[in-house]
């Protein structure tokens, strides 16, 4: 992939969070994913690729889609052929509740190389690098904060770990706490923490616990870009998950993903923040003009680019 389309990726994500952005702090989840997802759609058509989606939003969300095939950008024939990850909103309620770590993210690969993850949940675990190879789902959370803690020299009080605050995690939780952990509950969005964790002044450790799964994918696209670890394993509510599942090419649904599993080559992770989080800024208008953070990395050089962007609010907002 040629590196002009990290810049122009992530035009996308802030379009959409711009888009998001007016809808903070309404109530309306619906009407803050629906801006987002149309904001994103415009913007792939000004990139240099033609994508095809991957990963979209889940039927969860019950909001208007970029859905699984969906082809996105223009239809020149001399375009480069990417497959793209993609949530325009990660973090609905928290865009419509005004509440922090909002943002908008995709991630890009040459065709084939991103994990057609099903729309159910994932038992995950990811950490920094200084965790690669040493996490395990077969171990218990209390030996996977002490083999951490020693391969960060730190003592296993002085990490932190962030859980969606789910009933599913009462125990986990409980036994993070007596080991000692410091543990950072959310209520919604939990790609930006995974990415967090390869980002030592964001103060996260690790992400543990049962999410979703097309969100772990673009969680362990960033990860493969920073060197981190992931490891994650589908968790079905039902016999006609596990079979659409199988249906999607997913042959051994038990299997324990590694980060390799999940993405692999060339990869373009991007996100924008729409509310302000421990890894991004929120989107903030000042006068007449709007203030953006987003991060961009890009696996085959290792680079990691925090941009800041600030834009005319009326003429972008009359635009788009």
């Amino acid at each position: 992939m040629d590196r002009t389309l990290v810049l122009e990726y992530t035009r996308v994500t802030e379009a959409a969070a711009i888009a998001a952005s007016t809808m903070i702090g309404r109530g309306d989840r619906n009407g803050a994913d629906a801006a987002a997802v149309k904001a994103m759609r415009d913007a792939f058509e000004r990139v240099a690729a033609r994508g095809t989606i991957v990963i979209g939003e889940g039927e969860r969300d019950e909001a208007p889609m970029l859905y699984i095939g969906e082809k996105v950008g223009p239809s020149d024939p001399t375009l480069p052929e990417v497959d793209i990850a993609v949530d325009p909103l990660e973090g609905t309620n928290l865009c419509a509740n005004g509440l922090p770590g909002a943002i908008t993210v995709l991630a890009v690969t040459d065709r084939g190389l991103l994990l057609n993850a099903p729309d159910c949940y994932m038992m995950k675990i990811a950490c920094g690098p200084e965790g690669r190879g040493k996490i395990s789902l077969s171990k218990s959370p209390r030996d996977n904060l002490y083999t951490l803690a020693a391969a960060k020299g730190r003592r296993p009080d002085e990490l932190t770990v962030v859980v969606l605050d789910r009933p599913r995690h009462e125990n986990l939780v409980t036994e993070l706490r007596e080991a000692g952990a410091r543990i950072h509950l959310i209520t919604d969005g939990d790609v930006a923490p995974v990415v967090a964790t390869c980002i030592p002044k964001s103060g996260i450790d690790m992400v543990y616990g049962i999410g979703g799964a097309p969100e772990g994918v673009l969680g362990a696209a960033a990860i493969h870009c920073m060197g981190g670890e992931f490891v994650g394993k589908l968790v079905f509510r039902s016999d006609e998950e596990r079979r659409r599942a199988i249906a999607m090419g997913h042959k051994d649904p038990d299997r324990v993903f590694g980060v390799d599993d999940l993405v692999r080559g060339d990869v373009i992770f991007v996100a924008t923040g729409v509310t302000g989080g421990p890894l991004l800024k929120g989107v903030r208008r000042i006068g007449d003009r709007m203030h953006l953070q987003s991060l961009a990395i890009r696996s085959k050089t290792g680079t990691i680019r925090w941009v800041d962007t600030s834009v005319d609010a009326t003429r972008f907002l009359s635009e788009h």
